[in-house]
């Protein structure tokens, strides 16, 4: 069984507890109007021209864009990392993407990795048959959620999906007892108006159980703009401006009313 990635990293501190490998599996079910990792997005291998310049020389190279990896070689880069992830208890997480996609060899690499002895993580929207995140709950440490938008209409317009069974299965890995933690964008001029603050901010403390670890808000950021010029895709954020520190703060400050740990960045 095989599985596409289209990066690894390495070394990664803000994908979950401690230092970890984040596994990056291409294949998304949402087009998120902000996404830094629109490489992810499509579920085959794409190839895409780079350009390097070194004075007046011009270099042009093709790029892969999604590998090919078997769950034992994923275990065989966990163990090569597994010093950093016992002193500091990190391990695995699996991005995108979204992982649920290429749901068999997900399944089968952690089941492989937490057999291991690893600490495993997945980062997922929430868009995946209920009955999917059942049989992954064996082999799961830790899942990352991202809750976008409250609003039905705006989040299928932001994202191309419905929210409802985003929320549904919210509430089902609530339930399961496994360790939460959950991420909400903070994007200007979409989501982070007082309104929708409110509601997700109600929403979180009405479904929060003692799995519920962390708040993560993660500001805007414009790192990924040049990806969509490389990619030949439509970059639909215009001018949109990163957040400030002060907003930020003041965001953090009302999350904590919940009464859960609130951080600034993943």
């Amino acid at each position: 069984m095989k599985g596409l990635i289209f990066s690894v990293k390495r070394y990664a501190i803000h994908d979950g507890p401690g230092i970890r490998v984040t596994f990056f599996m291409k294949g998304c079910p949402l087009k998120c109007w902000w996404c830094h990792n629109p490489e992810g997005i499509s579920p085959d291998v794409s190839f895409v021209d780079r350009i390097d310049r070194i004075g007046e020389k011009e270099f042009r190279r093709t790029e892969q864009v999604g590998r090919e990896y078997t769950p034992h070689e994923l275990l065989a880069i966990a163990d090569r990392e597994s010093v950093f992830f016992r002193n500091s208890g990190g391990g695995i997480t699996f991005s995108g993407g979204e992982p649920m996609m290429q749901f068999d060899f997900l399944k089968e690499s952690m089941k492989l990795l937490h057999g291991s002895g690893y600490h495993t993580a997945v980062d997922t929207s929430g868009v995946a048959a209920p009955e999917r995140f059942r049989e992954i709950f064996p082999y799961t440490s830790l899942f990352l959620y991202d809750i976008k938008h409250m609003d039905d209409i705006k989040h299928t317009e932001y994202t191309g999906v419905s929210n409802k069974m985003i929320l549904a299965n919210y509430r089902l890995l609530m339930q399961s007892g496994i360790d939460m933690q959950v991420r909400v964008p903070v994007i200007p001029g979409h989501n982070e108006d007082a309104g929708n603050l409110l509601a997700i901010r109600d929403f979180i403390g009405e479904n929060a159980g003692r799995n519920l670890k962390e708040i993560d808000l993660l500001p805007f950021h414009r790192i990924g703009t040049s990806k969509y010029r490389r990619f030949a895709l439509e970059y639909r954020m215009g001018d949109t401006k990163q957040p400030s520190q002060e907003r930020m703060q003041e965001i953090a400050d009302y999350f904590s009313a919940i009464g859960v740990r609130v951080k600034i960045g993943g």
